[in-house]
């Protein structure tokens, strides 16, 4: 699709769920915070040449751009899932398949339990589940979500020992005698129809549930539920457009993005090997973009890996990794990407991203036997213009921001590593 034809489209700057078509074909859908950013994004230069080639070919093959408007950022990210799940678009295959995205749960029970489990636990799960919802592909999303949810609709969650703190704050249900249990199983309903993007037949409800309280003079129900129904149709999720996934591209030419993603494995002896991404953008920790992966002896394309079986040893991981994270197109690309290791780690890294048809440089930091970083190494790059004295010049005007990246991804793997290893060990 060219730019040109997509000036002419009157995209309105509200938020909402988008469409890139080929002809009836959905190849795409995503969220925005401003449908009119979001898109136009995408026909940005700079922005494709730092997003891989599968956005390039979705750009390509797109002749079609179509959007749906949604009243609250919530209600795009819900809807976004609901419409991934129901047409299963050729480029959005990773938010379908990838058993680590998350799903919201809801119980079979008696009173029925909100939860939030990834995909790959859902089976080995001993519960019975009424309704799941998903995947959505970032859980600081999500979780973001169920709490403003969760201010409509007060519900349970496993966290039993919470149950008297969230009760003070009317975030749980009174469920100790039969109307507060009426009320909460209708409350459920509700959330259900609202997780499967019917929020008019919420409201429809809502407003039917205020009008029968009324008029049988029980007014203190009927103003809990208008505060119910104005919740819903006022609904605050500033903290959604502030998640740096959820905001809309906005990189201007004389503020250009430099994103710095750092990979490090950790495992004791081949065993619970994991790896993590941490980001740095234009100097700056961005947690919120750090990624964790459990190393699976396999890659996202089909259980092997594009360049052969992964083994359990250092490199493998860290291909294996690779291949995951740049599976996900819907992630910024980096600018740089930092390994921990010599030789060995950046052949691997360069064959992956050669495979996957990415120019990303790739630097690594050689450590001495304290672990202290002694070297960074940085091979043939990419980029002509980063050859000879200017390739030197690029290190030093990075090397505060790549050695932070290196020490912070060391940070986290052995964190992460750690939690792993006591979770194995506990069951």
């Amino acid at each position: 699709m060219r730019k040109e034809k997509l000036k002419k489209l009157n995209i309105p700057n509200k938020p909402g769920v988008y469409f890139f078509k080929k002809g009836k074909d959905i190849l795409y859908i995503g969220k925005a915070t401003s449908l009119k950013d979001r898109i136009k994004s995408y026909f940005n230069e700079d922005l494709i040449k730092t997003r891989g080639p599968l956005l390039v070919d979705l750009i390509f093959k797109t002749d079609k751009v179509d959007w749906k408007e949604t009243d609250s950022v919530l209600e795009a990210l819900i809807l976004e899932a609901v419409l991934i799940k129901k047409y299963q678009p050729k480029y959005n295959t990773k938010e379908k398949s990838d058993k680590s995205f998350n799903y919201v749960c809801i119980t079979d029970d008696k009173l029925p339990k909100i939860l939030i489990i990834r995909g790959r636990d859902i089976i080995n799960k001993k519960i019975s589940f009424k309704n799941t919802f998903g995947p959505f592909t970032n859980g600081g999303q999500l979780k973001e979500a169920l709490k403003i949810v969760r201010r409509i609709f007060p519900f349970l969650d496993e966290k039993v020992n919470s149950y008297k703190f969230y009760k003070q704050l009317d975030l749980v249900p009174d469920v100790s005698n039969k109307e507060g249990i009426k009320k909460y199983k209708n409350d459920i309903k509700n959330l259900i129809l609202f997780f499967e993007g019917n929020k008019k037949n919420v409201v429809s409800n809502l407003n039917k549930e205020m009008i029968f309280y009324a008029k049988n003079r029980e007014f203190e129900r009927a103003g809990e539920v208008k505060k119910q129904l104005f919740a819903l149709q006022h609904i605050n999720d500033v903290a959604l457009i502030k998640n740096n996934s959820f905001s809309d591209i906005k990189i201007s030419s004389s503020e250009k993005l430099f994103r710095i993603e750092a990979y490090d494995i950790a495992h004791m002896s081949g065993k619970n090997m994991v790896g993590v991404m941490v980001v740095i953008e234009n100097g700056e920790i961005e947690k919120s973009e750090y990624r964790k992966f459990s190393a699976r002896g396999g890659s996202a394309f089909g259980g092997k890996t594009i360049l052969g079986d992964s083994s359990s040893n250092d490199v493998g991981a860290l291909k294996e990794v690779l291949e995951r994270r740049l599976a996900h197109t819907e992630w910024a690309f980096p600018s740089l990407i930092v390994v921990d290791g010599g030789i060995a780690q950046i052949n691997i890294t360069k064959a992956v991203l050669t495979k996957m048809g990415s120019k990303i440089e790739v630097v690594s930091v050689l450590k001495d036997e304290r672990h202290k970083a002694k070297a960074i190494l940085f091979p043939p790059p990419s980029r002509p213009d980063l050859k000879g004295a200017q390739g030197l010049a690029f290190i030093k005007k990075y090397k505060k921001e790549i050695l932070l990246a290196n020490s912070e991804a060391h940070r986290f793997a052995i964190n992460y590593h750690k939690n792993m290893r006591n979770r194995n060990f506990l069951k």
